[in-house]
């Protein structure tokens, strides 16, 4: 019965004073937007507080909510904020940040690079999807996150343009200079 339920009419029931209905948003949700902030922010835990905060953030902001996007986008937009406004206060704490597993296993998942079989070609690898990840951590924040959104979530420039709120020509402008500066660090080591 709950998947027959737009967005908007659980908007409205929560707008009207179901403040139950909320959590059918936040189970639609949820993964997807841990598994955005985790793209931004590493650790598994801060992600998941990151996350909460973010279905406060936006239960606080519904009643402004226009509709004038759908609430997808105008979600992911407050994960996205949410996410940088962490990294920011954490950046004033520390400085290193550290790469796990599935990071690696994620960026792996989306790029197309051969079969290894020797150790040669698996330490070449390993140099690869480092030097991607590191490229993509060192981007200034608004490349970063296009690239991020375009690549790892899956969105559309459109779906992009709306959680960055900016115009999809400077969406497209941004993933360009994004894969430029990737594909500059990475084509000395496709060379060897």
């Amino acid at each position: 019965m709950a998947e027959n339920i737009t967005d908007k009419e659980i908007i409205e029931r929560v707008k009207n004073g179901d403040k139950n209905a909320y959590d059918l948003l936040v189970l639609k949700y949820q993964q997807r937007v841990i598994n955005l902030i985790s793209r931004f922010v590493k650790n598994h835990s801060d992600a998941l507080d990151v996350s909460q905060e973010t279905f406060i953030k936006a239960y606080r902001a519904l009643p402004n909510f226009r509709g004038e996007s759908a609430f997808y986008t105008w979600l992911y937009r407050i994960a996205v904020n949410t996410a940088k406004n962490h990294l920011t206060v954490q950046s004033r704490k520390i400085t290193k940040s550290d790469y796990d597993v599935t990071d690696i296993e994620q960026i792996e998942g989306n790029m197309s690079l051969t079969e290894q079989t020797t150790p040669e070609s698996l330490l070449h690898k390993d140099e690869l999807q480092e030097t991607v990840l590191k490229t993509i951590e060192n981007l200034p924040e608004d490349l970063k996150s296009a690239i991020m959104l375009r690549e790892i979530e899956g969105l559309s420039y459109e779906e992009i343009a709306g959680v960055m709120d900016c115009p999809v020509g400077t969406v497209r402008s941004r993933i360009f200079r994004a894969r430029e500066m990737i594909d500059s660090k990475i084509k000395p080591l496709l060379e060897n």
